[in-house]
């Protein structure tokens, strides 16, 4: 028994002689020679702690934050933006808080801002082409939409609404100073955009943002305050959750070194502060609920568009010059890259290329068109700057019959570009026939001659023995190519109106 107890003061003393020597060189490994206060501050833990510090005055924390209830994926590494997922057509909260320190804009303080939800695409292939995946999505889809509010669940809003033709946007009034929720539904999958359907995995990112609002001078909530977003994916029913699951067993089966690499999953999605959405909103002109939503384009407040009432071939009136909407010049401001693209019925493609100079266009192949936007419009934009413009489905040529001259002289001046019989010559106007219906015809000629459109009621053909036959469809169809025709007009008695003869 002794000699056992020997034996444990022999161990002790032996590990205390250890344990004092191990701790003998930390004094010299922290001494200054070995380290500074300045290399301690260096480390990145201090710097991040730093970086998150206000350095002066002008920097201020966001005026609100959005944090929507959904877990964030743990399969995320550390400088990746965080992905969450989601499950098709299930209600998900987004809450709308008021992140703004004593005095910061007391402009909005007891008013309403606006908020516009957006569910758009994450990459930038897709974004090129929003507006051909949108339609086809509707196409494949009818009288669903990509993104809703579901309004029972949500507090706090007001006056929602949805415009019909922005499949993916929802908007409402708040208050910050009371407890707003907005709850989503997200009825798109990943997979309905990806080129050959594959599985969950495989499908697209989208983005949910956020843009915030508040009244300029005369109403209107377009003065903007805040954008932000977060990245997700959807799934059919059960799939996020699934999805989520998976993600987490095989974080479980990682190294600890491993999972450093990687973020921590969090219960909550806070959406981060972005660029705002390009186009500016308009929807709301006060803050009655009455009010009805114009959905204007900032694009066609400067810039009129021309309509297929136009005569010429690339849709340009008589009296305008042909020659800026034919050509582009490589010169071409970007704001005169624009008006070029609305003058040449390109008007969904002006945001994309907003930032585009005329030089800038005329670099891109036909093949960057075609995969910008869309094999259809890619090919008539590629023409479009390359000036070859579309040769119309039928041309007739038309000269307005002067008061005073005969029938037999309207024929000889068609045949021979003679004279009247005042010593005036007849001139011809070209008409371009797209649509090869009744209805343009009369439209044009009104366009053309300065003839009130709406008097115009109905368009008759001369025929044999001077009878007149009604100018249908068919008839339209069945007009010979360069045909030459004299008209008159005949005011109809009671009415007010005109019948148009074509002789």
């Amino acid at each position: 028994m002794a000699w056992v107890l020997k034996m444990d003061e022999v161990i002790e003393s032996g590990l205390v002689h250890d344990f004092d020597a191990s701790l003998s060189g930390i004094g010299q490994e922290l001494g200054a020679g070995a380290y500074s206060m300045s290399d301690v501050l260096a480390l990145p833990i201090f710097k991040q702690e730093d970086s998150s510090l206000p350095l002066d005055d002008e920097t201020k924390n966001p005026p609100f934050q959005y944090v929507m209830c959904a877990a964030t994926s743990p399969a995320v590494k550390l400088h990746d933006e965080t992905l969450t997922y989601l499950n098709q057509g299930q209600s998900y909260e987004i809450r709308m808080l008021d992140n703004r320190k004593m005095g910061e804009m007391p402009e909005i303080t007891g008013k309403l801002v606006k908020s516009i939800i957006r569910v758009v695409f994450h990459d930038r292939r897709l974004q090129y082409t929003e507006h051909q995946q949108l339609e086809g999505w509707k196409w494949n889809r009818p009288g669903d939409r990509l993104l809703d509010l579901d309004i029972p669940m949500s507090v706090g809003i007001i006056d929602t609404r949805t415009n019909p033709s922005q499949l993916n946007a929802v908007e409402f009034l708040w208050d910050p100073a009371k407890r707003t929720s907005a709850f989503i539904q997200v009825h798109c999958i990943s997979t309905e955009f990806t080129p050959r359907k594959h599985g969950g995995e495989k499908g697209v990112p989208f983005r949910i943002q956020v843009d915030t609002f508040k009244q300029n001078e005369n109403g209107e909530y377009t003065d903007h305050l805040h954008s932000a977003s977060c990245q997700i994916k959807v799934f059919k029913p059960k799939g996020a959750d699934r999805k989520q699951k998976t993600d987490r067993e095989k974080m479980e089966k990682r190294t600890a070194h491993e999972k450093e690499k990687y973020q921590p999953s969090y219960d909550s999605t806070i959406l981060t502060e972005c660029s705002p959405w390009p186009d500016t909103p308009t929807a709301y002109a006060n803050n009655s609920p009455s009010a009805a939503p114009t959905f204007t384009s900032p694009q066609q407040s400067t810039c009129s568009v021309p309509d297929s009432n136009s005569s010429s071939p690339n849709h340009q009136g008589d009296g305008v010059s042909q020659t800026s909407s034919e050509q582009l010049q490589p010169s071409a401001t970007t704001q005169e890259t624009q008006q070029w693209l609305l003058k040449n019925r390109f008007s969904s493609y002006t945001r994309l290329f907003s930032n585009f100079s005329g030089a800038d266009l005329l670099k891109l192949t036909k093949e960057d068109l075609v995969q910008i936007c869309g094999a259809a419009d890619g090919i008539r934009l590629y023409n479009s700057l390359k000036s070859r413009s579309v040769r119309p489905r039928l041309t007739i040529y038309v000269c307005q019959e002067q008061p005073g001259s005969s029938p037999l002289q309207g024929r000889q001046a068609a045949g021979s570009g003679a004279e009247n019989g005042s010593g005036t010559a007849y001139v011809y106007h070209a008409i371009y026939l797209e649509e090869m219906v009744a209805s343009e015809v009369a439209r044009k000629l009104a366009l053309v001659f300065n003839i009130p459109f709406h008097q115009i009621n109905q368009v008759y053909r001369q025929g044999p023995t001077g009878i007149h036959i009604l100018v249908s469809d068919q008839m339209v169809q069945n007009f010979q190519d360069e045909s030459c025709f004299l008209f008159s007009t005949v005011k109809v008695e009671n009415s007010g109106g005109i019948h148009i003869i074509l002789k």
